[in-house]
């Protein structure tokens, strides 16, 4: 049987992963990492997690304390340690600080306190696989590139956030240090929503879509595309690999790829007819930065009260990123019988229907914590 242990169980990624081992009651030991005083209180923030996801009270109800370690990944001195780790056969490192601002724990846990983690974990004997969960996007892609599964190297200048270089390096750190580690490597792409609950889980990244339609201008084209999957596909995707053998320091996108990205007409069209209103298509403007700038004045009566600066940083980070027009090949996925994810405007109904009593300051928060 396995004993999977899990990190950031009560975030995005990781809810969604524990959602998907919940629902498919294979059997498996779940330890989770969670950052609490005491593991009452870990259960207690572990179960208010899971509960955006809409998981059965009557499957909830099997976690226990038991299923807690607790802990952080910026103090790791503090359970790698614990000897319940020497049981463990599979990790899932979804935990990170995913800011898009500059969180000074950005380094502190991406980066320094999972190379202690993962270098505690080399030395469990019966470990058999240690999935690391990266992003696509730390591999600094070349504009309208269609990505394939490649080691990084790339410098701390080429990247455009702090996240994504934190990610890049930790991938270089495990793989110098730890040569004999059971690794996996997983880089999923945007992950925007849930298939099926919207944005009820986060709101991550989907703000950037709202603001976009209500300024009716951006930086990329409305033929660009991008590269957009909902969080329970990469949880399946996480999973499948779990149960395959897989040769060491192996690389896979967990993405749209070329055929499921979308472009942001097709999103306009399909965020526009859940809002009931037209498209901007027909009025939309492609601008520089200087332009958005400009506007800056208008943003409390486009957005509601917000923080003038922050926005801009978005605006401008979150501009950079859609000019790329970037995909990532998914065929190796696809090729171990993954199912192919569902397109953005598919689903996206969905996030619109769940985000509509909120701002768009409101929704970008869990992106700038």
């Amino acid at each position: 049987m396995k004993t999977i242990f899990i990190t950031g169980a009560t975030g995005f990624v990781g809810g969604a992963i524990v959602e998907n081992l919940l629902n498919r009651n294979a059997g498996e030991n779940l330890l989770l990492l969670v950052r609490a005083e005491n593991r009452e209180m870990g259960l207690k923030r572990l179960l208010e997690n899971l509960e955006k996801f809409d998981i059965p009270q009557s499957t909830l109800s099997g976690l226990t304390v038991d299923n807690i370690v607790t802990g952080d990944l910026a103090t790791p001195e503090n359970f790698i340690q614990n000897p319940v780790l020497d049981s463990v056969t599979h990790v899932i490192n979804c935990a990170a600080i995913a800011s898009f601002g500059k969180n000074p724990l950005i380094w502190k846990v991406n980066v320094t306190g999972t190379l202690e983690f993962v270098k505690r974990m080399n030395r469990v004997a019966g470990l058999k696989q240690f999935i690391q969960v990266g992003t696509a996007m730390s591999c600094v892609p070349s504009q309208g590139e269609l990505v394939t599964e490649q080691n990084i190297s790339a410098e701390e200048k080429e990247h455009i956030v702090a996240y994504t270089y934190s990610k890049a390096t930790i991938e270089q750190l495990i793989q110098k240090e730890c040569p004999d580690l059971p690794l996996l490597i997983v880089r999923p792409s945007i992950i925007v929503g849930h298939s099926k609950l919207g944005c009820q889980p986060s709101s991550s990244i989907y703000w950037v879509f709202e603001m976009v339609l209500k300024l009716g201008k951006f930086l990329c084209a409305l033929e660009d595309r991008v590269d957009i999957i909902p969080v329970d596909f990469c949880a399946e995707a996480i999973v499948l690999l779990l149960d395959k053998e897989i040769s060491n320091n192996e690389i896979f996108h967990i993405s749209a790829g070329e055929k499921y990205s979308v472009s942001f007409r097709e999103i306009d069209a399909a965020i526009s007819k859940a809002h009931a209103r037209p498209a901007i298509a027909e009025n939309y403007q492609q601008v520089d930065f200087s332009e958005v700038y400009a506007l800056r004045k208008s943003f409390n009566e486009l957005y509601g009260e917000c923080n003038e600066r922050l926005m801009l940083l978005a605006m401008q980070l979150y501009g950079s990123f859609a000019q790329l027009n970037v995909k990532f090949d998914n065929n190796k996925l696809l090729n171990l019988g993954m199912t192919p994810p569902q397109r953005f405007v598919e689903y996206v109904d969905k996030c619109v229907l769940t985000t509509s009593h909120l701002s768009v300051p409101e929704l970008m928060i869990v992106d700038f914590k």
